[in-house]
């Protein structure tokens, strides 16, 4: 589990160093390469390719993502940092997605254990790199260290975070990491739109076709998946029923 854990703990660094340095409603953008990054890692760690139909549609995201780079400067609110800890993250969570369901068998397919034991270890994992960056002088001096607001914000955002985590883990478990990241790129489509409502942004033409290649792009790529994931399946149960002899009695 302890490499599950390590691409946990790099996961979320570079989740929020993204939020960071870039803006909520780019975050889709910034994060989009998840897929691209699934399909080669797929194919170097589980040897499974991927058609040209669902690299055609790899390609379109690929296009979002420069064209929504290219928008973000024009804008004068991208951070490169920010747009490297974008793809950095894409990568962590792709992995993070499959060692998941590399680390499930180890724990008897059991999505709580895996959760629990994956915080437990990230704890620890945490503590070096705090000792690294001087962040134990920045906790202690924060002002609303004994602020009880400041905790319940700080609990209810671990327990949620927790709540994600065992939901990721069931979606991976019952699916495929591929879905999960597909899901996900969805979902971080209705956060820019939230983002953009909430924060009062405006954003050109091309920054939204930007969102809607990656948006569309992933889009089809599950569809195209699951259409091949359909015939090969139907394809193994044709075999499977044509090896079947009858006995005679």
């Amino acid at each position: 589990v302890l490499p599950l854990s390590v691409m946990f703990v790099a996961m979320i660094i570079f989740n929020n160093l993204t939020l960071k340095y870039l803006t909520v409603s780019f975050y889709m953008v910034g994060r989009s390469l998840t897929t691209i990054a699934n399909v080669i890692f797929t194919y170097i760690m589980l040897g499974q390719k991927t058609s040209y139909k669902a690299l055609a549609c790899c390609g379109l995201i690929i296009g979002g993502f420069f064209l929504g780079i290219d928008q973000e400067n024009a804008l004068g609110t991208l951070s490169m940092f920010g747009a490297f800890c974008g793809v950095a993250s894409s990568v962590f969570v792709a992995l993070n997605a499959i060692y998941t369901s590399r680390c499930l068998p180890c724990v008897d397919n059991n999505v709580w254990r895996l959760c629990l034991y994956n915080n437990f270890n990230a704890c620890f994992l945490f503590l070096p790199l705090m000792i690294i960056f001087s962040e134990f002088s920045i906790v202690i001096n924060y002002s609303k260290i004994f602020n009880l607001p400041f905790w319940f914000a700080m609990t209810m955002a671990g327990l949620l975070g927790f709540s994600m985590g065992y939901v990721t883990g069931y979606q991976i478990q019952m699916t495929s990491p591929l879905t999960h990241n597909v899901s996900g790129t969805a979902k971080s489509y209705v956060q820019t739109l939230l983002a953009v409502v909430v924060y009062t942004e405006t954003k050109t033409t091309l920054w939204w076709i930007s969102n809607l290649f990656v948006l569309g792009g992933s889009g089809l790529f599950a569809h195209v998946r699951a259409t091949e994931m359909k015939q090969n399946h139907n394809a193994n149960k044709n075999n499977d029923n044509n090896s079947t002899t009858i006995l005679p009695k």
